[in-house]
């Protein structure tokens, strides 16, 4: 017998934390910007239940450079973005922007 599957009903549990537009064109346009450099070359989003993480990686069979990870804060009244370098927390805040600033210290760094 055929089974009938809707496609426009969610079988699954819906994601609980996901980028909006706006969140993952800041996060597209720093990645096309070191990509331009040369210094990024690969970026992965997975979406979990309680997080939503852009990996970012210099090659694709390698563990990620850096990983942005938006959850929820306290009892979910905000967003929380987190930026980390392998095991170690770069920064923590409340927009993304703020957080993506880690990016341009890092850079200014390496220019110096």
């Amino acid at each position: 017998m055929t089974s009938v599957y809707y496609l426009d009903k969610k079988h699954t549990k819906p994601f609980s934390v996901t980028f909006d537009r706006k969140e993952l064109g800041m996060l597209l346009s720093i990645y096309s910007q070191r990509v331009a450099r040369g210094e990024w070359r690969d970026y992965a989003i997975d979406l979990l239940d309680d997080c939503a993480v852009f990996s970012i990686f210099r090659h694709a069979h390698e563990t990620p450079l850096f990983a942005i990870i938006k959850a929820k804060g306290h009892k979910n009244r905000y967003d929380e973005f987190t930026v980390f370098n392998g095991q170690k927390r770069l920064t923590k805040s409340r927009n993304l922007p703020e957080a993506l600033s880690v990016f341009d210290k890092q850079s200014h760094n390496l220019n110096h």
